[in-house]
């Protein structure tokens, strides 16, 4: 139960990855805050969890818009009378080259995973040092966060950009006990890959098959895609470390694609 009496937001959690991270924090003992920009969603989300025992809340939260997010974790406090640990997950994908990149689809991806980690960070980091009760702020970055690829000009340069937000939070977050980190996966299989795969054969010109085998897992020692479960299990490590010792640091998880 390492995360007993601790209260855990996590956005972009009614599924994939993020789902993951709540139930598992869920499990370890967390008070789980289910955010997400549907809020059905969010609810069945929460409502498994409840099933298995678990507490949690769902909030809806659009993560681009300040008074959703500025609302939803006041509303998680208010339930469970502090956050914990933010785990700013929320995120898009958008296969296109540069040159055929419209400047709306540019924001809009920015806006969601860097405009988000921003202002989830702002509204927990206030409570965090107002609380005098610390804290761990952990962004869900990607082995983008360190190699770029094809088709990818926006998500790349918002993982990036995750990793410069950590170490700031890092350094400011020091001296009230909270710590930063980012977890990076690779080609985790999630509505979100799944989505990209038929995209990128067809701006690659390759079978579904070749993308999956020499584009996604080509890297890989194993030819494995990483599990949803790999990342929950070094988030909730993050999470639970007790010390300012692993803070400002970026985990790959990756299955070798990625070796710093």
């Amino acid at each position: 139960m390492r995360m007993k009496g601790r209260v855990a937001l996590v956005t972009g959690a009614a599924s994939g990855i993020g789902k993951d991270i709540a139930e598992t924090f869920a499990r370890e003992g967390a008070k789980v805050v289910i955010a997400d920009v549907s809020f059905d969603n969010a609810q069945a989300a929460a409502a498994d969890i409840q099933k298995s025992g678990g507490v949690a809340l769902a909030v809806a939260m659009d993560v681009t818009q300040e008074q959703q997010v500025d609302a939803g974790i006041a509303e998680a406090i208010n339930a469970f009378g502090g956050v914990d640990v933010l785990v700013s997950n929320a995120g898009i994908q958008h296969i296109a080259a540069v040159v055929d990149l419209s400047l709306d689809q540019w924001r809009k991806l920015l806006a969601i995973h860097l405009d988000g980690a921003f202002l989830t960070t702002r509204a927990c980091l206030r409570h965090m040092v107002h609380s005098r009760r610390g804290g761990s702020i952990i962004y869900m970055g990607s082995v983008h966060s360190k190699e770029a690829s094809p088709l990818k000009a926006p998500y790349v340069t918002a993982k990036h950009g995750l990793i410069g937000l950590c170490k700031v939070v890092a350094k400011e977050g020091a001296a009230h006990g909270v710590r930063a980190n980012v977890v990076c996966p690779g080609f985790v299989r999630t509505p979100l890959v799944e989505k990209q795969i038929p995209e990128q054969a067809k701006e690659l010109g390759i079978s579904e098959q070749e993308v999956i085998k020499n584009v996604m897992l080509k890297e890989t020692v194993d030819g494995e895609f990483t599990t949803t479960e790999d990342v929950a299990a070094v988030t909730l490590f993050l999470a639970a470390f007790p010390t300012n010792a692993l803070t400002g640091q970026s985990i790959v998880v990756s299955h070798g694609w990625f070796m710093q």
